[in-house]
């Protein structure tokens, strides 16, 4: 298979990770987030299918030091509570006080629903793809870190761009230097699941979007 070229390389990564981010949050209602996330997730699986020398299947290979991924739940949930009883003391833990049930399948269902499409987006595909013009070292790292903060713009909050770049950033260092794909998804599905039990949901729910115009 040809390696595509880096003039194509760049028109679809600034379509994928700066185009269709800000096109969603200005031009699409946040209701329609999980069905875009999906679309862009077959796009995803076409591209690495169509990358020269990958496989999904040397995904699973990379060791896990749990150790730094309940390091990171702890942070997560440290800065949940800071942020939940100071600006929105109502929100703190209600997903789990107004409905038990619900939260059960959030906390079971996040991981494989949410979590891992995006580890696959902006993971995989922003590494393995676009790994030729993408810069080395820390300035690899952090722009992998705006782009996944860039596309939560859809909740128009400046807590979600903050907590999503911080992820975004402990996700970029598992995947690309740790090489463990299994890491990041691991510290993304349990710091998404304690941010939504503790209330997170206040800023990161569809529902609760206020868009500013």
């Amino acid at each position: 298979m040809t390696p595509p070229s880096t003039a194509r390389l760049r028109v679809e990564f600034v379509t994928i990770f700066v185009l269709a981010p800000v096109s969603a949050a200005v031009l699409v209602p946040a209701e329609v987030l999980f069905p875009a996330l999906f679309g862009l997730l077959v796009v995803t699986v076409w591209l690495l299918w169509q990358t020269p020398g990958f496989s999904l299947l040397q995904l699973w290979r990379g060791r896990v030091s749990w150790l730094r991924v309940l390091a990171l739940g702890a942070i997560s949930a440290g800065a949940s509570v800071v942020l939940i009883t100071e600006l929105r003391p109502s929100a703190f833990m209600m997903p789990g006080l107004a409905s038990p049930g619900l939260l059960a399948l959030i906390v079971l269902l996040y991981p494989l629903l949410s979590a891992l499409p995006q580890e696959l987006i902006f993971r995989t595909l922003f590494f393995e793809r676009y790994g030729p013009i993408i810069p080395g070292g820390p300035a690899g790292l952090i722009l992998n870190a705006a782009v996944f903060s860039l596309a939560h713009m859809i909740y128009w909050s400046w807590i979600v761009a903050a907590l999503t770049f911080a992820g975004g950033l402990a996700f970029a260092h598992s995947y690309r230097d740790r090489r463990s794909f299994p890491e990041a998804f691991a510290m993304h599905a349990l710091a998404g699941d304690i941010l939504f039990a503790l209330g997170m949901s206040a800023w990161f729910y569809s529902a609760n979007v206020t868009t500013p115009f």
